[in-house]
């Protein structure tokens, strides 16, 4: 694992990184969708929002899942060392630079992309139609944002809870503290670049889809059909508590993404199909990301 990239006293965290390599090509990828769809709206700062708020929203469903252990973390570890606005800061640094849930990623950039939606008004929509089609032309940037994400768990040892493995691919546990079953220096399961391949995939599909004459919110059903399948299946090389019924917690999430999708294609196939024609060259710009 490279957890960081040391150049000289300067240490950039591998996590961060691919987070914002992740939001570079969500980025890119919504504003393609943008232009192709006739919609001037700023895909950028719409990205920034919605990782910053997933991002949160994933740190708080993991630690939600045990309330009593992030008491105990607080009260044994975290709070005795901090003396100085500065120890903190960096303290909660340290403490939000891993642990995340899907899950929770997922539900809270949903809400804010409807909220975006309803300030962008895409294609002159209003309301609940201008969070769907929000939602729909974002379904193929957050696909590709989450695979190339993932990729950051892999590097700073966040996501590598795969089980015992002796395929060619397998990776080291370096930062791994998650397992008494495998020893220090075990191969284990990549889980992370399946999540990248099965995500892009999903992100190629969906981009095709999204080409299509779809009804307004169907495509966010697939979405989260095909992404609730991915986590579903992931989940039988990954080592998490079996929590439910012998599945973890990710996979009783999953399940539930898969039948929410599948409830919102059904219950849009009818909709109406919106209109659209690509802006002019000249308004075709490519986003600034810095």
């Amino acid at each position: 694992m490279y957890p960081f990239i040391n150049i000289g006293s300067v240490h950039i965290g591998t996590f961060g990184l691919l987070l914002w390599l992740a939001a570079v090509c969500a980025t890119v990828v919504l504003h393609k969708n943008f232009m192709r769809n006739g919609v001037d709206a700023d895909a950028l700062g719409i990205v920034a929002m919605v990782t910053l708020t997933g991002v949160i929203g994933a740190k708080t469903w993991h630690e939600l899942q045990n309330v009593h252990e992030l008491v105990a973390a607080w009260r044994q570890i975290m709070l005795p060392t901090w003396h100085h606005p500065v120890d903190i800061l960096f303290g909660f640094l340290h403490w939000f630079q891993a642990g995340f849930a899907w899950f929770g990623g997922l539900l809270a950039g949903i809400t804010m992309l409807m909220i975006q939606g309803h300030l962008a008004r895409p294609n002159g929509l209003k309301g609940g139609k201008a969070a769907l089609r929000m939602l729909d032309f974002a379904a193929p940037a957050a696909a590709i944002g989450y695979g190339v994400g993932r990729i950051g768990c892999l590097t700073s040892g966040d996501g590598d809870y795969g089980i015992n493995t002796t395929l060619p691919w397998g990776v080291h546990m370096k930062w791994n503290a998650l397992v008494p079953p495998n020893p220090p220096d075990a191969l284990v399961q990549p889980t992370p670049i399946y999540e990248l391949l099965f995500a892009l995939a999903i992100g190629w599909w969906l981009w095709k889809r999204g080409g299509k004459r779809l009804p307004l919110g169907f495509l966010t059903g697939e979405y989260l059909v095909l992404s609730g399948i991915g986590r579903f299946l992931v989940e039988f090389v990954r080592i998490n508590p079996k929590l439910y019924w012998g599945m973890s917690n990710a996979q009783v999430a999953a399940l539930g993404t898969i039948i929410v999708g599948a409830i919102v294609m059904f219950a849009t196939r009818n909709n109406v199909v919106i209109q659209s024609e690509p802006l002019p060259k000249a308004e075709a710009s490519s986003p600034a990301v810095a």
